[in-house]
């Protein structure tokens, strides 16, 4: 399993917003194949900071999949005008657990 992470810093005042966004968006990237999990959750000392983890079975059901696909495009006219900066995204595999 894959875990996509990304740390989303929204534009001040906009957070409400963003997260209304999202979750109307969640459901674009659930349908899509591969797609295991979304979690966002927002930063306790800047509210304004989010973070983005999905995990999926496999690094291309994202890269070549969810992003090539319609719903992409889609997820991005829905919540890409939030962000600034524009977040780095980076891939996980789960080396140790407890």
């Amino acid at each position: 399993m894959i875990t996509e992470h990304a740390v989303l810093e929204v534009v001040p005042g906009r957070e409400d917003a963003f997260v209304e966004s999202m979750e109307q968006a969640k459901a674009l990237i659930a349908a899509s194949p591969g797609f295991v999990s979304l979690r966002v959750e927002r930063c306790v000392e800047r509210p304004s900071r989010f973070l983005l983890l999905v995990e999926w079975d496999r690094l291309e059901d994202h890269t070549e999949g969810f992003r090539g696909s319609a719903a992409y495009d889609d997820w991005r006219a829905a919540l890409h005008h939030f962000y600034d900066p524009f977040p780095v995204v980076e891939h996980f595999e789960t080396v140790v657990t407890a």
